[in-house]
């Protein structure tokens, strides 16, 4: 029977666990690596009591969020009753098989239909996953919304919509067509897409525009794996013509900013930045991150790290556009079925 002043910090994790808690939690690894160095000592730290004085020593770092999950205070309180009920749905969903994958581009098209995963990740960091959730893909037009709220906080709101506007199109996603202003209706269409990644650091290289995106989907994923796929770059490159001819039009149209690198660098970057690749708990924590500036205070920080990685308005406007826009042509049935 474990005194008073002994305690047990496997029972703390498997605790933690319960609350939708990792060890790989970033919050956590202050504590963790401090419980691994008493493992040196000791032999192995989790299966014995710890006097009360190293106990608090191990998890001292990471206090807040103890204290937070110990308290009922995460935002999904009821947690396994929760994932019981996600974990239902999924199960049920596995069994549906109407659609199609993407034919578009040549390499989708050989994506296994069957893989079925998927992964939440909360405002505050309580995660689970179903089914193939570690599997990489492309993020495509996923990249969307995410370069346009990278390029607005890092250019200015204001800016980047005197070159795109905000409105549903009402057309199709890839149409050859401009607002009555001259421009893209809004960034989540191929239009507005293609003018939003012009924007991007477009007085660098390639190479370092490229790397400069990569490093913020990183912290938008709070470090977890985010990749690239060349075959599907490759690929997508080599059924443009539809982009091509969309991008001469804004071309003609002076649709582009001053320094554009011209239209075949322009669309090299955009088919690269839709091959990036992440896996569905990568997109989960992405997801919460954009989410976590959906509260009154608009900061939008990495659950995972509590990282600030995109400006308060950038935010609010890419959550904004998401609604209004963020589905092209069934924008606003989604909303109207979905959406309440």
């Amino acid at each position: 029977m474990p005194s008073r002043d002994e305690a047990s910090i496997t029972r703390l994790i498997k605790v933690l666990k319960s609350f939708g808690l990792r060890e790989s939690d970033p919050r956590l690894r202050q504590m963790m690596e401090k419980m691994k160095s008493f493992e040196d000592e000791d032999d192995d730290a989790r299966n014995f009591l710890l006097p009360r004085d190293k106990f608090k020593e191990c998890v001292h770092p990471s206090m807040h969020l103890i204290s937070q999950a110990l308290r009922n205070h995460l935002i999904i309180p009821s947690w396994g009753e929760f994932c019981g009920q996600i974990k239902t749905i999924f199960e049920e969903c596995a069994h549906v098989k109407d659609g199609y994958v993407a034919t578009y581009i040549p390499q989708l098209a050989r994506q296994d239909p069957d893989i079925w995963g998927l992964s939440i990740c909360t405002i505050d960091g309580q995660r689970v996953s179903f089914g193939d959730s570690k599997l990489p893909f492309c993020v495509q037009s996923v990249s969307k919304a995410f370069n346009y709220a990278i390029v607005s906080s890092d250019l200015g709101a204001d800016f980047v919509h005197s070159y795109v506007g905000h409105e549903p199109s009402g057309r199709l996603f890839n149409e050859i067509c401009l607002d009555s202003n001259g421009k893209p209706h809004n960034p989540l269409i191929n239009a507005g897409a293609i003018i939003v990644t012009s924007l991007i650091r477009n007085h660098l290289t390639m190479a370092d525009r490229f790397d400069f995106v990569l490093n913020e989907y990183k912290k938008l994923a709070g470090g977890e794996h985010v990749g690239f796929n060349n075959a599907t770059f490759l690929s997508e490159r080599d059924t443009a013509d539809r982009n091509y001819a969309l991008s001469y039009y804004m071309k003609e149209n002076k649709c582009f900013p001053p320094g554009t690198q011209g239209l075949r660098e322009e669309l090299d970057l955009y088919f690269q930045l839709c091959s990036l690749e992440t896996t569905c708990e990568t997109a989960a924590v992405m997801a919460a991150t954009l989410a976590n500036g959906g509260n009154s205070l608009f900061l939008c920080v990495c659950p995972l790290t509590d990282e600030l990685c995109i400006h308060p308005r950038s935010c609010r406007d890419v959550l904004s556009l998401m609604y209004s826009c963020g589905m092209y042509d069934f924008s606003g049935k989604f909303a109207f079925q979905v959406c309440q």
